[in-house]
């Protein structure tokens, strides 16, 4: 693994970044780079994948180990992003499903529902700006990964996520109210989603469903079984992945890039 400087890395053309979750790491050819940005240093890799280069951002790393999903740095992770010039984020969550998908499903989430409370989940702390979350997910993006999901024959759907704080699994009672509103749950899409948003950048998810959440058909999540699952379909994803950078569009269709236009008081 070679190391870059940002002097190096601000002239190579990206094809889109990808946020990787629990137990996802980038490719083996790879180049390190240390992102400094106002909220903080990101660690994140360069490979290539279908002659694109693609940055991987492992949500969770820490220098003292796994950082839990209360307290992932989202502002300096997308920011690092932002400040590359690179328009396109690919997420990889896990979750837990509260209705009737198969574990190991990927679903894509074309809503959320916000269920967090510590988070910072603004750029703009000094002015109001009311950034449009009709969209919070790029519809372009998502075209484009649901296609490519069914031509791979690959099991999927689409979902409205709810995103709890954790770092702990969600109560019974608490997924008995969850599932009248949404389909799986997570505790790392909030406020990624948002600040994405907010930078105007073209952002969606790609879930693993890992578990059933809790109270669900008498379930009880374990970390250990979400960690499983994530490595038993690590080849799929990256089989996903070469096929988004392949057929990745050059220009954006979407209005991704005018999401703060009317919302700045």
């Amino acid at each position: 693994m070679r190391e870059l400087n940002l002097r190096n890395i601000s002239i190579i053309p990206f094809s889109f970044a990808v946020i990787g979750g629990v137990g996802f790491s980038s490719p083996e050819e790879q180049s390190k780079v240390t992102i400094n940005t106002e909220y903080g240093t990101v660690e994140a890799t360069i490979s290539e994948i279908a002659g694109r280069n693609i940055l991987f951002i492992p949500r969770h790393a820490g220098a003292n180990g796994h950082v839990p999903p209360h307290m992932i740095n989202y502002r300096a992770i997308i920011m690092a992003i932002k400040q590359l010039g690179i328009m396109r984020i690919i997420s990889i969550n896990s979750v837990g499903t509260m209705h009737n998908h198969c574990v190991g499903t990927v679903v894509i989430p074309y809503d959320f529902i916000d269920f967090t409370r510590l988070r910072p989940c603004t750029f703009f702390e000094d002015k109001t700006v009311h950034v449009d979350m009709s969209e919070p997910y790029c519809p372009q993006l998502r075209s484009l990964i649901i296609s490519i999901l069914k031509e791979k024959q690959i099991e999927t759907a689409e979902v409205i996520y709810a995103c709890t704080e954790g770092p702990r699994f969600e109560t019974k009672a608490e997924i008995k109210m969850l599932k009248n509103f949404a389909d799986v749950v997570g505790m790392t899409g909030v406020p990624e989603v948002v600040l994405a948003k907010e930078m105007q950048l073209c952002y969606a998810s790609m879930c693993i469903v890992t578990n059933i959440a809790s109270g669900i058909d008498n379930s009880k999540p374990t970390a250990s079984e979400v960690l499983d699952i994530l490595t038993f379909k690590k080849d799929c994803i990256f089989d996903i992945l070469h096929s988004i950078a392949t057929r990745m569009p050059i220009r954006r269709s979407c209005l991704c890039n005018s999401a703060i236009d009317n919302g700045i008081l």
